[in-house]
């Protein structure tokens, strides 16, 4: 690993955030045999997505011992294809609408809990909403076989934790031990014998769309739906908590934006469900996107031959990651970068080469519209139940977590007053 490498994986933000001062939309992080590029120019971004079938896509060094080598975050081929023709559906559009009472009975309840006074670590508050929310969309609710989902979502939150809660921790284990910690067989055993139940007894769970005897992911083995229950629960709550938590940060940041939102829910009963009904608040929803993206880059992909990029010849075995983090940056489709405007957002859709925060190709995100939804009832929830004050601004800086980006974990909001 050499020392551009070396900057990018234990610096990764001030490191993006220098890239972005300097001239260029790419950077090499290592070169020949097999060169390694993070890529910005949105031309090359656009073809990267484009020829995504043609390219190989070999995952995170990170997160494969985590979630396992069969995830359907990289996985290739039909297999995956099949995936996402099972998990796609539902997860978009109408479909989505099966999810409305799941998503606002938890938000409610959540917000119940917060009474004047209650100091909120804002990451782990969101953390914990969609991770409840998530874990009742794949698992069903209440009782599966011998365990309750709750107890099951604890014992994942606890190990997610541990792997991916502390930076510093999380190198550690990358670095030294070689890999993150494993789940091990008592969870895995959870995942699997839970998903099952669900299955049997609600089969419009995504764990029964997963085990379905006639679709075409049938038979599945254990350590493969081991693989997928880890990842759709890590992937469906960690970016869904850091854009909530982001949005209700900046939220209190921009008072005069708040002040707009308040209006405009004011004026509607919706309850963020219906993005058109409240486009200020998806407008706010989409600039936290762009200015605090959850992850940085887009899953890596590799060259399977020679190819003609950004002006050279790049060798077959290339790797290309696309940055979301500095695509989102570019003075040029972005003036005053670093400024929240919402306004951005306000005069209709943004090319996919300028704005991904969701990724691109055949690897985008499978859950983004679900994502969108979750954010806008809970920060909508929040805004007409609850005022919020931010207890320490200056830790509103960004902290990875793994691949993620959240909200430092101990940036606190107060609750000041209820409205119910």
């Amino acid at each position: 690993m050499n020392t551009t490498e070396l900057r990018h994986a234990l610096r990764t933000l001030p490191f993006l955030d220098a890239c972005a001062r300097a001239p260029g939309e790419y950077v090499e992080l290592s070169g020949p045999p097999s060169p390694k590029l993070l890529v910005w120019q949105p031309d090359a971004v656009d073809w990267i997505f484009r020829s995504d079938q043609a390219l190989g896509h070999p995952g995170s060094r990170s997160l494969i011992p985590l979630l396992g080598r069969s995830s359907l975050l990289w996985g290739d081929g039909e297999r995956h294809a099949a995936y996402r023709r099972v998990l796609g559906p539902p997860l978009r559009g109408r479909k989505l609408s099966r999810y409305h009472d799941v998503i606002a009975s938890t938000v409610h309840d959540a917000i119940d809990a917060l009474r004047p006074g209650t100091v909120l670590p804002l990451s782990a508050w969101t953390r914990g909403v969609a991770l409840r929310i998530i874990g009742r969309i794949i698992l069903g609710p209440g009782e599966n076989g011998a365990h309750t989902v709750d107890a099951v979502l604890a014992r994942f939150a606890a190990w997610i934790e541990r792997a991916l809660g502390s930076r510093s921790r999380t190198l550690a284990y990358r670095f030294l031990r070689g890999r993150l910690p494993p789940s091990g067989p008592e969870l895995d055993r959870l995942f699997t014998t839970t998903a099952r139940a669900a299955a049997r007894a609600h089969p419009h769970t995504l764990a029964g769309l997963l085990l379905d005897d006639a679709g075409p992911l049938a038979g599945m083995r254990d350590a493969e739906l081991r693989d997928q229950v880890a990842s759709l629960l890590f992937a469906g709550h960690e970016t869904t908590a850091s854009a909530t938590a982001w949005a209700v940060y900046w939220l209190d940041r921009e008072p005069a934006v708040r002040h707009d939102v308040l209006a405009e829910l004011a004026a509607t009963s919706d309850d963020g469900a219906d993005s058109t009904r409240v486009p200020l608040l998806h407008a706010v929803l989409q600039e936290s996107l762009r200015i605090t993206p959850p992850v940085p880059a887009a899953g890596n992909r590799v060259l399977r031959e020679d190819t003609e990029l950004l002006g050279r010849t790049l060798p077959a075995g290339t790797t290309l990651a696309p940055s979301i983090y500095l695509a989102h940056r570019r003075p040029e489709r972005f003036p005053s970068p670093a400024r929240f405007d919402p306004g951005r957002f306000l005069g209709g859709r943004v090319e996919a080469r300028h704005y991904f925060p969701f990724g691109g190709g055949d690897r985008h995100c499978l859950g983004s519209q679900l994502s969108q939804l979750e954010a806008r009832m809970i920060v909508a929830a929040l805004l007409r139940r609850r005022t919020l004050r931010c207890a320490d601004p200056g830790a509103g800086v960004p902290q990875l977590r793994g691949h993620a980006m959240a909200p430092a974990s101990r940036l606190r909001m107060v609750v000041t007053a209820c409205h119910d």
